[in-house]
């Protein structure tokens, strides 16, 4: 279905995507698409975007908090230490996606963090320079213009996975370079895409120690 973008109720037009659920919007609004330079940041939504595959993005952003919990607030000098009674203990929780592959794939992807950082050219800049360092703005009217992958997110696929990266691919890594601003895909028409380059991304709550919330019923 071809779908262009929506008013809100607020009058303000958006992708259609978030539709009107307010935590789906005020991601929309305030974080896709807004680019990302911190290398801890990229590791944490690179991670995200491979736990998603399968699932909606709404039901990961739904257990963001659980995940940054359980995983050390993405601390990959941390996540690259983790044994087997860790998985273990992650296997058993239930406030994040219980997938075994993904979750050893994300303490592999640790260590290959650390040996870009340790080795350089560091994260942030090793992505970025795919794309010049600044976002490639495109212009897609409807979200059927807007590509699961591109000869570009290919490439960079396969160079992390050449790296030790896990679930890293094509499709996986495109849905990340939106999300990171990588790519500004939002809608020509969407009122984010003018102005997302220029949005800094609201200060993040560290994930704190305390004993975990019970998840709300969906």
């Amino acid at each position: 279905m071809t779908r262009g973008p929506l008013a809100g109720a607020d009058g303000l037009m958006r992708c259609p995507w978030p539709g009107d659920d307010p935590l789906y919007v005020a991601y929309h609004d305030t974080e896709w698409g807004v680019p990302e330079y911190d290398d801890r940041a990229l590791y944490e939504k690179l991670i995200l975007d491979g736990f998603q595959a399968g699932l909606s993005w709404i039901t990961i952003l739904r257990k963001r908090d659980n995940f940054r919990r359980a995983f050390d607030d993405f601390d990959p000098a941390k996540i690259a230490r983790y044994d087997a009674d860790k998985v273990a203990a992650l296997m058993n929780d239930v406030g994040i996606v219980r997938n075994r592959a993904k979750i050893e794939g994300t303490i592999g992807s640790a260590k290959a963090w650390l040996k870009i950082q340790e080795e350089g050219p560091g994260f942030s800049k090793l992505l970025w320079d795919f794309v010049g360092g600044t976002p490639k703005v495109n212009t897609f009217k409807t979200t059927t213009g807007v590509p699961a992958s591109t000869p570009l997110s290919v490439k960079i696929s396969k160079d992390l996975s050449a790296r030790g990266f896990k679930f890293v691919g094509p499709t996986i890594v495109y849905a990340f370079m939106q999300a990171v601003g990588m790519v500004n895909d939002h809608l020509v028409d969407c009122h984010c895409h003018a102005t997302c380059g220029q949005m800094k991304k609201p200060a993040r709550r560290s994930a704190a120690p305390a004993k975990r919330a019970p998840l709300r019923q969906r």
